[in-house]
């Protein structure tokens, strides 16, 4: 199946026009304000969750398996969550944003906790797309009426949430989890913009639908209810932080081991 994010444009419409949740959500994971010396974010796409890692991380590196997606910057490079191209044991702190839904599990684990120093964190977040105004459902019927008109692509992703994490996440254990609702203020024009790097409008051109008509009914529709001004947008997802198992653990099985060795 061809990959939305390999369409023309969606790389340049992801790098302006996607609204900065993902700070947010990070300020709410990592509330002790103390940056980690090095950390690696899974699935970047166009780099905006990698960007909003400044201030948390030293250095953080971008992964994102879609090359053409990636800033031309030198901390950011291709390769898939299950098959991470850094040295074991040097990394702080992992995140990925609706990335895992479409890697495999049972490999990308593994890969996490061969790359984390002892002690280090995984955050796994996502959200849905802002479709909810906080004080009328003017959008939420907006957004139904986008979504019949230009269906989501069929895909295969894994459904993700802090118990099912809690449950498949081998070698970590869950340390916190939120579930939240973030209101960010944008103008009509921003927001228009951000619905045209959905993947449904993506998946419209590919069965040949002009993106100028996707546009055109957009602006339109929108106009009916949003004029000018800025209006709160709700994003709603989840975020669940998890610990990398530490080494005495391993020991004292060692130990365990090592003493029925012992027994005569």
């Amino acid at each position: 199946m061809t990959n939305s994010f390999e369409q023309v444009g969606m790389a340049a419409g992801y790098a302006q026009f996607r609204p900065p949740v993902h700070r947010k959500i990070l300020e709410r994971a990592l509330a002790s304000g103390t940056a980690v010396p090095r950390a690696v974010d899974v699935g970047c796409g166009a780099g905006l969750s990698t960007q909003a890692l400044a201030g948390f991380a030293d250095v953080a590196l971008g992964m994102e398996p879609v090359a053409a997606m990636l800033p031309k910057k030198p901390n950011f490079f291709a390769g898939a969550a299950e098959a991470i191209p850094v040295a074991g044991a040097c990394i702080d702190l992992i995140t990925a944003a609706g990335s895992l839904n479409y890697a495999d599990l049972t490999l990308f684990f593994p890969e996490a906790a061969r790359i984390l120093r002892d002690g280090g964190l995984l955050i796994v977040y996502d959200f849905e797309p802002g479709r909810s105004f906080r004080s009328s459902r003017d959008l939420d019927e907006w957004f139904n009426a986008f979504v019949q008109r230009y269906p989501w692509p069929p895909h295969d992703a894994l459904e993700l949430n802090p118990e099912i994490l809690r449950d498949v996440a081998t070698g970590f254990r869950l340390q916190n989890q939120e579930r939240f609702e973030i209101a960010i203020a944008l103008d009509r024009e921003f927001y228009l913009e951000y619905m045209l790097t959905e993947t449904n409008v993506a998946f419209a051109q590919r069965r040949g639908i002009a993106r100028q008509e996707i546009r055109s009914w957009c602006a339109h529709t929108l106009d009916e209810f949003w004029h000018e001004g800025r209006r709160e947008v709700l994003f709603r997802g989840y975020f669940a932080c998890l610990l990398k198992f530490e080494q005495p653990l391993r020991l004292a099985c060692d130990i365990a081991h090592l003493r029925k060795d012992l027994v005569f």
